[in-house]
């Protein structure tokens, strides 16, 4: 072993090596024996791999352990091994598509329709602080169980993370008479702030999935924008 990697090293190398094979996470979790999530944050630098995991996927992807320990590793130098060539290319595409989550849209509004149950009273949750409590929710819920809970995907904006179709889905809600959108000032500064006209449906939301986000309102409902925009860019995965 010529050099010591980090956890996103190692985890950047298995991703390069993976999709050169044209596997997707499922196929080489269940082809060493562990679980796609467990792969998932190896492969994002947040999980560590123990020297028998390292030599299942060694024997999977066809790599040495010396190379691919080494400072100048080339997940191109295995090239040859994956006898891939075009269709390679092709099976990465489909690979990358799979394994991105599936928003489960009915979660997202039943999710969305509880937090604003219990904090749109409040002063402070705007659309910024709602973001960020939905955020949270799926994050620590990913944490705790290694799987998604409302399977949104988020993009990484100036002021924090923003979930992808959130204005489709709200906008969608609005027209269906479930929420309403209200231009108001905090502090000084327009705001924009949502009100749920329906319940949550309770059933669609596991006793687990409930805990977490009960944790996060009353942890963080009460944060300001900025507070809260602040602690979610040092969060970010």
């Amino acid at each position: 072993m010529n050099t010591k990697l980090t956890q996103k090293q190692i985890g950047q190398r298995i991703t390069e090596l993976r999709k050169m094979k044209g596997l997707s996470q499922e196929e080489l979790a269940k082809s060493v024996k562990i679980s796609r999530p467990s792969l998932a944050q190896i492969e994002l630098g947040n999980r560590g791999v123990d020297i028998l995991e390292l030599q299942k996927l060694s024997l999977v992807l066809e790599f040495s352990l010396d190379d691919f320990m080494s400072k100048d590793f080339k997940a191109g130098g295995f090239e040859s091994l994956s006898h891939q060539g075009g269709e390679g290319k092709k099976a990465k595409k489909i690979e990358e598509r799979i394994s991105v989550p599936t928003l489960q849209v009915n979660k997202f509004k039943n999710v969305l329709l509880y937090i604003l149950e219990h904090c749109a009273g409040k002063p402070n949750v705007g659309e910024t602080v709602l973001y960020k409590l939905l955020y949270f929710s799926d994050f620590n819920y990913y944490e705790l169980y290694e799987e998604h809970l409302t399977g949104a995907k988020y993009k990484k904006l100036p002021y924090g993370p923003v979930p992808q179709k959130l204005d489709t889905i709200i906008n969608q809600m609005i027209d269906k008479g479930q929420l309403q959108r209200v231009k108001t000032e905090y502090h000084g500064y327009p705001q924009t702030r949502y009100l749920p006209l329906e319940k949550a449906d309770l059933t669609k939301l596991m006793a687990s999935e409930k805990e977490v986000i009960d944790k996060v309102i009353e942890q963080m409902s009460d944060w300001t924008a900025s507070m809260i925009s602040e602690y979610s860019h040092n969060d970010l995965p």
